[in-house]
C-alpha cells in the first residue's frame, strides 16, 4: 500500500491532474476492489465486472476510454447502452468528476486490474495521455500479477507442481494447432490429472476452476440470443449454480471480446466468471464425455470386416452398406483424417486386390489403412448414403457433401465419385470449418507483411491472391478480410464452397448449377452498397471484366486465380481480353503463394550448412540480392530427423511461401505496352518484391523448412 502512496503524487504530476483510483480485481472473483483513493472524503470501494460502471465496463470489454464528460449520457451511451457514471461520491464531497482516463490493467492478457485518472486541470486528456497511461498500467499489471500469485502462461503451475517440464511443455505448445489439442495431448501424453489442469487455467485467468458436476451446476435458463452452435464453436456455457445464479463458464476466460457478446445476449447484471476444459463445456452442453463414444479403433472393424469376409462363400452377396462394421470404418476413416490433419480421403479400388485408402497430410499422399476388396462396395454405397448421392448409379461421375461431428464440432466433407475399370473411386476433401486465421499467422516476411498491410487499406482497387489449388488462397483472403472486418465496411463475399465463416461478413454460395454463378453475384453485390467485395475465383472473362469494372467503380476487390506467379498472372489476365490500361489502373496487388511442409517441431535438428547448401542458396537468392541475407559464418541450417509425431517424415504442418508484386508506375506503364513477363518479373524486383523461392531460402534461414521443400517449389529437385 506503501507503494501506491507513493506513486500516486508522481503520476498524479505526470498527468496534471486533481485525483487517481486504483481498482485491483480480488482473487477468484468477478469484481474490483479501490486499492486506495486520493481525498478525505472518499473510502475503499467494491466495482462489479460489468457494463454498469465506468471501471467495471473497461474491466469487462479490457478496452481504455477517455471520458470527456462523464455527465454526458449520450457520451457513455454511445460506449455502451447501459454504462451508468456512479455519481454518488460527488454528491456526498465537494468533488466534481470533470473527465476520466480509464486504464485496464493487465498481464499475459489476463485482467489484473483498472487505473482510472479524473480531471486533468485546464485541458482535455488525449491521446499522449492515453499511451502514458498504458505504459504505466503495464507495470501496474506485473505487480498486481505477483501479488495475486498468478502465472505468465496457462500451463506454468503444471511446471512449479513437477507434473511436467518446462521444455516437454514448450514441445507441447509448439506441435499443438491450439489450446484444445494442448489439453488434450497433456492428458493422454503426460498423465495430467483434469483437476490440475483446472488449476493451473484457475491460477492464470483469476477464475475459479468447475469440473463436470452435473448435481452442483446445469445450464442457465434465459431468453438469450446464444444459440448452442454459437457456444460449442466457442467453447462457452452459461450455467447456474443450486440458488440460480449464473455463472459463464469459459476455455479462454481473457477472450473479452468474447465476454462482451455473451454479456449483451444475456443482457443480465450480475454474473460470475469461470474457466473449464473444452470438453467440460462441451458435457455441459449436452455432449457426452465432450464429443460421443467415437467408432471404434480401426484395427478392431477391419478385424469385424475380416472375420465377415471369412463367411462369405462365392455365390453371397458383399458386405451391406449399413453393416454396422463398415458404418464404422467409414466413420474411423473421417474421425482419423480429421485428428491428423489430412486435407483428402482417396479410396483407391484395385484390380483382384484390396482397396487402398490413402489421406493427402502436409500435401503429400500416404497409405493408412486397406479394406478387403469384398467389401469396396459397400463403403462406396456408405459414403454415397452419407453424401445423398445415387448408389445406384456407378457409371458417371458424382459430387455431394457429407458432415459429421467430432469433438463437437461440425465437419463438412466435399465427396466426389469417379468410376475405374477396378470399381468406383471417392476422393473427399475434409474443408476448412472455422474462423479465420490472424493475418500475423500467415508466416509473411516483414516486408511483404507490411506491404499487404499497405494495400487492403486502399480504398479501391482489386487485389489478387494467385497459385494452385490447394495453396491456401482461401486461407490468405480470410486472414486478410479477418483484418479489415470493422463494423464500418460493408463486405460481400462469392464462395464456392463457403469454407470460412466470420462474423460481420455477408457470404454467399455460388452455385453454377442453378445459374448462380460468380459473375452474377458480383453484379448483385453492386446493387447492395458494397464497400470491400471476395469474388472466389476469376474463372473467366466475364467475371474478370466485372471485378475490374468493381474496382474502378470505388469498391475495393478480392479474387483469386490459378497461375504460377504474380508477373505471369497479368499476362494471363491480358490474354483473356482484358483492357491494359483498365487492369493497371484498377489492380494494387497480386499475392502468389505455395504451400511447403515445415519441419516436425518434435524432431528439428540444427546442422552446419554443407557446401552444396551454401551454393543452392546463393544461386536462387541471386548474387544481387544476396547481401540482404546477412548470412553468418558457419551457417547453421535445421532439418527434422523423423519421430513418432511425424511419421518419421521429418515434417509436420505447413507453411506458405510468398511473391508479393505491388503496382508501381513503372510497372503500370509495362502494362500499358503489355511487356513481356520477363520484363514485368524485373520490373517488380526492382520495385522490391521478391520471388517465391526467395521467400522459401528466407524461411529455410529462419527454421521453418529445409532445402529440398525449396528444390519442389524451385523446381530443382
Amino acid at each position: 500500500m506503501d507503494a501506491y502512496h507513493k506513486l500516486e503524487p508522481f503520476v498524479l504530476g505526470l498527468f496534471d491532474a486533481e485525483r487517481m483510483s486504483i481498482f485491483q480485481r480480488r482473487r477468484q472473483h468477478q469484481d474490483l476492489v479501490a486499492r486506495f483513493k486520493t481525498g478525505k472524503e472518499t473510502r475503499e470501494i467494491k466495482v462489479p465486472i460489468s457494463p454498469m460502471s465506468i471501471a467495471g465496463y473497461v474491466a469487462l470489454s479490457q478496452l481504455p476510454l477517455i471520458i470527456n464528460d462523464p455527465y454526458n449520457k449520450e457520451e457513455l451511451a454511445s460506449i455502451h447502452k447501459r454504462l451508468n457514471f456512479a455519481d454518488k461520491f460527488d454528491k456526498g464531497s465537494t468533488f466534481k468528476t470533470r473527465n476520466i482516463i480509464c486504464i485496464p490493467i493487465l498481464d499475459s492478457g489476463v485482467l489484473m486490474g483498472v487505473m482510472q485518472i479524473i480531471n486533468k486541470k485546464d485541458a482535455a486528456f488525449t491521446e499522449d495521455d492515453l499511451n502514458l497511461a498504458n505504459a504505466i498500467a503495464e507495470i501496474m499489471g506485473k505487480k498486481f500479477r505477483y501479488e495475486l500469485g498468478g502465472t505468465s502462461q496457462p500451463f506454468d503451475y503444471l511446471v512449479h507442481r513437477n507434473l511436467i517440464s518446462e521444455k516437454e511443455l514448450k514441445k507441447l505448445q509448439e506441435s499443438s494447432h491450439d489450446n484444445r489439442q494442448l489439453v488434450q495431448r497433456l492428458t493422454s501424453e503426460h498423465r495430467v490429472p483434469e483437476d490440475d489442469l483446472g488449476n493451473a487455467l484457475s491460477v492464470h485467468y483469476q477464475v475459479p476452476y468447475i469440473a463436470y458436476l452435473p448435481d452442483k451446476f446445469h445450464l442457465f435458463q434465459s431468453d438469450s440470443k446464444l444459440n448452442l452452435s454459437y457456444l460449442k464453436r466457442n467453447f462457452v456455457a452459461v450455467l447456474a449454480d443450486v440458488k440460480d445464479n449464473p455463472i459463464v463458464l469459459m476455455a479462454e476466460p481473457n477472450n473479452a471480446t468474447l465476454l462482451m457478446e455473451i454479456e449483451s445476449a444475456l443482457g443480465i447484471d450480475s454474473y460470475e466468471i469461470s474457466v473449464s476444459l473444452p470438453n467440460v463445456i462441451l458435457q455441459y452442453l449436452g455432449e457426452a464425455s465432450g464429443g460421443g463414444a467415437g467408432p471404434g479403433a480401426m484395427d478392431e472393424i477391419l478385424d469385424e470386416i475380416g472375420t465377415s469376409a471369412d463367411e462369405l462363400d462365392e455365390q453371397s452377396d458383399e458386405m451391406s452398406d449399413d453393416a454396422p462394421a463398415v458404418v464404422r470404418l467409414v466413420s474411423r476413416v473421417l474421425h482419423d483424417a480429421k485428428r491428423l490433419n489430412a486435407s483428402d480421403i482417396h479410396v483407391d479400388p484395385e484390380k483382384n486386390a484390396p482397396t487402398r485408402v490413402r489421406m493427402r497430410i502436409d500435401g503429400v499422399c500416404r497409405d493408412v489403412t486397406q479394406v478387403p476388396a469384398s467389401h469396396h462396395s459397400a463403403v462406396i454405397a456408405r459414403i454415397k448414403i452419407m453424401s445423398n448421392l445415387n448408389i445406384a448409379e456407378k457409371r458417371v461421375p458424382q459430387d455431394g457433401k457429407l458432415s459429421f461431428r467430432m469433438s463437437g464440432q461440425l465437419i463438412e466433407v466435399r465427396v466426389a465419385t469417379i468410376p475405374t475399370i477396378a470399381g468406383e473411386g471417392v476422393v473427399m476433401r475434409i474443408l476448412a470449418a472455422g474462423g479465420a486465421m490472424p493475418l500475423s499467422k500467415l508466416n509473411l516476411s516483414p516486408r511483404n507483411h507490411e506491404k499487404i498491410l499497405e494495400l487492403v487499406q486502399k480504398p479501391h482497387g482489386i487485389i489478387l491472391v494467385v497459385g494452385p489449388t490447394g495453396s491456401g488462397k482461401t486461407t490468405t483472403l480470410h486472414a486478410v478480410l479477418g483484418h479489415i472486418n470493422t463494423p464500418e465496411k460493408k463486405i460481400w463475399t462469392a464462395e464456392d464452397p463457403v469454407e470460412i465463416t466470420q462474423p460481420g461478413l455477408q457470404q454467399v454460395q455460388v452455385s453454377a448449377k442453378i445459374g448462380f454463378t460468380f459473375a452474377n453475384a458480383l453484379r448483385a453485390f453492386l446493387r447492395a452498397d458494397p464497400d470491400i467485395i471476395l469474388i472466389g475465383e476469376m474463372r473467366d472473362k466475364e467475371t474478370a471484366h466485372a471485378g475490374i469494372e468493381a474496382s474502378l467503380t470505388g469498391h475495393l476487390v478480392f479474387s483469386t486465380l490459378h497461375t504460377n506467379s504474380a508477373p505471369e498472372t497479368i499476362s494471363r489476365l491480358l490474354d483473356l481480353g482484358l483492357d491494359p490500361v483498365n487492369f493497371s489502373d484498377a489492380c494494387v496487388g497480386i499475392l502468389a503463394q505455395r504451400l511447403i511442409r515445415t519441419i516436425c517441431p518434435n524432431c528439428k535438428e540444427k546442422y552446419p550448412a554443407t557446401e552444396s547448401d551454401i551454393a543452392f542458396i546463393k544461386r536462387q537468392y541471386g548474387e544481387e540480392y544476396l547481401a540482404e541475407l546477412n548470412l553468418p559464418e558457419p551457417l547453421m541450417l535445421f532439418k527434422g530427423k523423423g519421430c513418432d509425431e511425424c511419421g518419421d517424415t521429418g515434417y509436420r504442418g505447413r507453411t506458405g511461401v510468398h511473391e508479393l508484386l505491388s503496382m508501381t508506375g513503372e510497372l503500370r506503364s509495362l502494362v500499358y505496352k503489355e511487356a513481356s513477363v520477363h520484363e514485368m518479373k524485373a520490373q517488380a524486383m526492382k520495385d522490391g518484391m521478391r520471388t517465391l523461392t526467395q521467400d522459401g531460402i528466407l524461411k529455410v534461414l529462419k527454421g521453418d523448412t529445409d532445402i529440398p521443400q525449396i528444390q519442389i517449389i524451385s523446381g530443382t529437385g
